[in-house]
């Protein structure tokens, strides 16, 4: 791996070594479209909105709480509370970075306030254990999130510091991290946390800091990992990926948000340590997740009951999981894939799940939330109450806050630093990994400052201009990224002379002597198609969806005849889907009649051929974004549409 230079200080990711620079939130600023206007709510709405809930269920007040000396009878929430109130506090850190002068640094500062007189002498600091009325320190490492919860408090400081310069939110991770470090380190406690998450925190720390022993801790626990060091729980030691060394695992399995976290950790260590084996492991569980355990949204998680991997292709859609928090860790690994490999498959990857997980998550106004995104609902959805949190086990609609609120936070810091997503840089040029209006600015290799604004109507168009307004005198390249969804239609690419070729999926490139003004242009061809599921997934067989550009889209039941649900929905892969009004997609099919209720007596089995045929009326489906399900209240709605004909059959493989 190569040594990476000329980096921002202001990057949520900072590797030392890898293909690709990350360019920092202060050379990268969303100016409009999609994301930008997400963003705008997550920093006018969402953080408030989850600041105030956590005081008013109490997670904020355990600090309080544990210096007052009645944690014991008046503590909140579960065991893991106190790493919302992190990752609500780096989600403040990196947007106030972006916004000088606010009052997020007050908000910040006064968090912060609250916190540190809750940490011991030692470095210690959890309200869930270790005082008086409480267990003991460490003493449940297979579910007490201690170092869980230090992991979400180090990355805050980490953000911290990259915005502001190390101030008290930084001082108190950094005694956190020492801590875990003489107590977990050599000749100390031989463990691991039940949840992975340390290990990239440390890491980050150890980047920036350049203290080795943040890194060294992080490699030890990566390496401690599958020893059985944890107590078999119900689910297995697969559950906290305890089952096998990293080094020899072939998937990511067990609880999806746990494996993907952990993988994570492990790319960064590998990639500090030029551990070439570490990051080939690595690749090979993210390569086998892809092609079998991925749902077709990019979400993670077939199982309910553990929120885990199910085996290979058990992806049924109306029991998904695919939870929220999953969607971001696998954003996170895709992110560190790219930079250390400079492959186009991890940004695909993580522009489906932005688009269809992460994005699907929030309501439009910022302050309700799903924690599960299935890919088929079955019956309308029940409003939940405006004043009370929720139970997080299913999509059934948006909650304003749920008694695990994980993915809110999650969330909320993911769309606060999303503006480190979308470039990066290397000796050659500039790369555009995700496509947003957006004005980049940063150096190249010897300092050469450069400067390039993107304009695009994406996703639910395909154009993309980038308009160069400051190049060095010598000549560079500027690498464009072509979504693997165009492979079979025509994608081009227009240089500042007029020369226009056809590009194919991966990487299109252009190398010249840049002149200020020069504008290149891509067209990707987003239509709606149809999207055929591999054969071996048994659950959607016979089924079929529509994809336009990166967009998944479903069948909602608001969009029927009063009456029907999208159960009755038919579609013909015969026929080509068509765009309709207002981003929404008309697919040919029909409607089948609602029968009449059946006696209770009835056999619901016939021999084939003898079953009466169901009448149906002919009609256009109209599909919408997945991403807008159940914003217009209560429905039922499915992702996987069953076919009037035998559909097109995705072989193995593709």
């Amino acid at each position: 791996m190569r040594e990476n230079t000329a980096r921002s200080s202001f990057v949520p990711v900072a590797p030392t070594r890898g293909r690709l620079r990350p360019l920092g939130l202060d050379e990268v600023r969303i100016t409009g479209g999609f994301w930008a206007r997400r963003r705008q709510t997550n920093a006018t709405a969402t953080l408030d909105h989850c600041r105030d809930w956590m005081e008013r269920v109490g997670w904020i007040g355990n600090f309080r709480a544990a210096v007052e000396g009645r944690i014991h009878r008046d503590r909140r929430g579960r065991e893991f509370a106190d790493s919302d109130v992190y990752k609500l506090l780096e989600a403040m850190a990196w947007q106030a970075g972006q916004a000088p002068g606010g009052s997020l640094d007050t908000q910040v500062a006064a968090l912060t306030e609250a916190i540190a007189p809750a940490q011991e002498p030692d470095g210690y600091l959890n309200t869930a254990f270790g005082r008086p009325g409480q267990q003991p320190r460490y003493s449940d490492l297979e579910w007490g999130h201690e170092l869980y919860c230090y992991g979400h408090l180090i990355q805050a400081g980490v953000a911290q510091t990259r915005a502001r310069g190390e101030g008290e939110l930084a001082k108190i991770a950094r005694r956190a991290a020492d801590h875990v470090c003489a107590t977990f380190g050599p000749g100390g406690i031989e463990g691991v946390c039940g949840h992975p998450e340390i290990e990239t925190a440390l890491v980050e720390l150890a980047r920036a800091t350049g203290e080795q022993r943040y890194l060294d801790q992080a490699a030890l626990f990566v390496d401690r990992r599958g020893h059985g060091t944890l107590a078999d729980p119900e689910f297995g030691r697969v559950y906290y990926q305890d089952d096998l060394p990293v080094r020899q695992a072939r998937a990511l399995r067990g609880h999806a948000v746990r494996a993907l976290y952990l993988a994570a950790g492990a790319v960064d260590v590998a990639v500090e340590t030029e551990d070439d084996a570490l990051l080939d492991a690595v690749v090979r569980q993210w390569e086998t997740a892809v092609a079998r355990r991925t749902y077709l949204t990019g979400g993670m998680g077939s199982h309910h009951r553990d929120e885990s991997f199910g085996d290979d292709f058990v992806l049924p859609p109306d029991r998904a999981y695919s939870e929220t928090c999953a969607g971001v860790a696998s954003v996170m690994l895709s992110w560190r894939l790219l930079l250390a490999t400079g492959e186009p498959r991890y940004a695909d990857l993580a522009e489906r799940t932005l688009f269809n997980v992460v994005a699907t998550s929030p309501s439009e106004d910022g302050r309700a939330f799903f924690y599960a995104n299935t890919l088929h609902r079955r019956r309308r959805g029940t409003v939940p109450a405006p004043d009370a949190d929720s139970p997080r086990a299913e999509s059934s609609l948006r909650a304003p806050w749920f008694a695990v609120s994980c993915c809110p936070t999650n969330v909320s810091r993911t769309l606060a630093l999303l503006p480190g997503y979308l470039a990066t840089a290397d000796d050659h040029g500039i790369q555009l990994h995700q496509y947003a209006d957006a004005e980049i600015a940063t150096s190249l290799a010897g300092g050469h400052g450069v400067a390039l604004r993107v304009r695009t109507d994406y996703p639910t168009g395909g154009s993309v201009s980038v308009r160069i307004d400051r190049s060095p005198d010598h000549p560079w390249t500027l690498s464009l990224r072509v979504p693997a969804w165009t492979e079979g239609s025509p994608a081009w690419l227009l240089d500042p002379d007029g020369a226009r070729r056809a590009v194919a999926p991966g990487t299109a490139t252009v190398t010249r002597l840049f002149r200020p003004g020069d504008e290149v242009r891509l067209a990707l061809p987003v239509i709606p198609r149809w999207i055929a599921p591999d054969p071996r997934i048994d659950a959607v067989r016979g089924t079929a969806a529509v994809q336009r550009g990166p967009l998944v889209y479903c069948a909602e039941s608001v969009d029927l005849p009063d009456g029907q649900e999208v159960d009755a929905v038919r579609v013909d892969p015969s026929a080509e889907p068509q765009d309709g009004p207002d981003d929404t997609v008309l697919a040919p099919g029909e409607l089948v009649a609602p029968r009449d209720e059946p006696r209770a007596a009835t056999w619901p089995y016939q021999p084939l051929g003898q079953a009466p045929a169901p009448t149906a009326e002919r009609t256009g489906i109209v599909l919408v974004p997945y991403h807008s399900w159940a914003r217009r209240g209560p429905s039922t709605m499915r992702v996987w549409l069953p076919t009037t004909t035998e559909p097109p059959t995705a072989r193995p493989g593709e």
